[in-house]
Order: C-alpha cells, then sequence, then structure tokens
C-alpha cells in the first residue's frame, strides 16, 4: 500500500484517537461517562473537555476534503514524493491540532490548521500540477 492511502488509514484512526481525551473529560464529570446521552453531557463540558469536543469534531470535519484528496490523487494515478509528503503533512497537523487545541494555544493552532486546509488542498489539485 502506497505511503498516501497509509496516511488516509491513519487520518481515519484519528477519529477514535481524537474522542479518547473527550471520554476522559467526560468519565471526569459528575457521575462519571453517560453512555445513555454522551451528547447532551459533552455539550455541558468546561475548560479544556469543551476544547477536546471541539478538537474532535474538527478532526471529523477535515477528514473528507482530505479523502478527497487522497482519492483524486490516486484515481488520477498521482504518485511522487510531493503527494507523500503532503499527505504526511497534513496527518502531522492534525496531531499538532489536536494538542494545540486541548492547551488552548489558539493562533499557532490556527496555523497548524492551515497546513493541514492547504495540505488538503494541494492534494486535490496535485492532477493539475504534477
Amino acid at each position: 500500500m502506497s505511503m498516501v492511502l497509509w496516511c488516509l488509514f491513519i487520518a481515519g484512526l484519528l477519529h477514535v484517537a481524537s474522542k479518547a481525551p473527550l471520554a476522559v473529560a467526560q468519565s471526569q464529570s459528575p457521575g462519571g461517562y453517560d453512555n445513555h446521552n454522551p451528547r447532551d453531557q459533552q455539550a455541558a463540558l468546561g475548560g479544556w473537555g469543551k476544547r477536546a469536543l471541539a478538537a474532535h469534531q474538527n478532526q471529523i470535519e477535515s477528514f473528507p476534503l482530505f479523502a478527497a484528496g487522497v482519492l483524486v490523487s490516486v484515481a488520477l494515478g498521482v504518485t511522487s514524493v510531493t503527494v507523500d509528503y503532503l499527505a504526511i503533512a497534513y496527518v502531522a497537523a492534525r496531531l499538532v491540532y489536536f494538542f494545540l487545541y486541548i492547551k488552548d494555544i489558539s493562533t499557532l493552532r490556527t496555523l497548524v490548521w492551515g497546513i493541514g486546509f492547504a495540505s488538503s488542498m494541494a492534494l486535490l489539485c496535485s492532477p493539475a500540477w504534477i
């Protein structure tokens, strides 16, 4: 399997990985983790738990654009080191982004988000420039 497809697989796993800190925040709520009404409990979170929820939601929101970029490059046979680096940059940016969001380092978080977004957009356009 190619590097770009491995990155797509890893990005899919980031959905679960980004849920883990959110689940910890929920379990620290009064009464523990509410598996009957998890979304209500998530909506009531504050502080780092609320930021963990936002980071998790943002991961889910960013994935389709990245997946589309990967699939466009693969479907059109675009293979290059640049495409691999773009996919790696997206995954790395998402990992850093999640950490920065939970730690409330907002300006750097926005910059890192931009790197992930730009990587996805470049993958989408890769057939035009490679």
